[in-house]
């Protein structure tokens, strides 16, 4: 009988804390939602973070995510939206959950989580015209991206073509200039060639018999005696002509 009566204490004070606790949520949440009406999202932010204190609702997740959005921190609403359509047990309250949850996808760029959202949110209310709006938005704006980013891999690739091109012409303009030079070098040295050769040619024609560079010249006293030699010479051929005039026999005429 004790016993019966301690439990039933212990059970009305739990009543009674979860009511208190219920009633301090459910005001918290009433007082964030006049926050947000008047457009304090900072103070409705702290007024569902303590009605979630009080009492875990998809309501509360919903409404801080809610607020939150509002402040510009996208990413972290996107798990208040994320909580609240997974906990939520209405349909109504589901879809808009993903519907939020779109919208917040869609602000931070992410277009294909975003449609996503938008067709679960369409699954549980099918005849939302806004969603369906954001949904239509939502494949344009990754249409255009998917069209850009093939847009920029063409360019992209085209200019490594067109890199490779110049620098296969590159590798052959250098070839041909090496080559042309190769060819002026050659006939340079044939060019030179042919130059000294006349250049020797003509030295040879102005120096004809003349002694070569580096003979030595006859000194006085061998100039005086080879003019000796040649007077002595010359005197022998006139006396030995002169005998041949006075006592040589002449030659006959030839007989008939």
């Amino acid at each position: 009988m004790q016993r019966n009566k301690i439990w039933l204490a212990l059970s009305t004070l739990l009543l009674a804390t979860l009511c208190l606790q219920a009633q301090s949520a459910h005001r918290q949440l009433r007082q964030g939602n006049e926050a947000y009406e008047e457009q304090d999202y900072k103070a409705a932010e702290e007024h569902y973070r303590k009605s979630l204190v009080e009492r875990s609702t998809a309501k509360g997740s919903y409404n801080l995510g809610n607020a939150i959005y509002q402040q510009g921190r996208y990413e972290e609403s996107i798990r208040r939206f994320e909580h609240a359509a997974e906990v939520s047990k209405n349909d109504d309250e589901k879809a808009s959950a993903f519907h939020n949850l779109g919208n917040a996808y869609l602000q931070g760029q992410k277009w294909e989580k975003a449609i996503e959202a938008y067709k679960n949110s369409l699954r549980l209310r099918p005849g939302d015209q806004s969603t369906k709006y954001n949904l239509a938005m939502a494949q344009q704006l990754f249409r255009q991206e998917q069209e850009r980013e093939q847009q920029q891999q063409q360019q992209q690739e085209k200019g490594e073509q067109d890199q490779q091109q110049q620098q296969q012409q590159s590798g052959q303009s250098q070839g041909e200039q090496d080559q042309q030079d190769q060819q002026q070098q050659s006939q340079g040295e044939q060019d030179q060639q042919q130059q000294q050769q006349q250049q020797n040619a003509q030295q040879d024609q102005e120096q004809g018999g003349k002694p070569q560079e580096g003979g030595q010249a006859l000194s006085q006293e061998e100039a005086q005696r080879l003019l000796e030699i040649i007077q002595e010479e010359e005197l022998r051929v006139l006396e030995k002509m002169k005998n041949q005039q006075n006592g040589a026999p002449k030659k006959r005429e030839k007989d008939w």
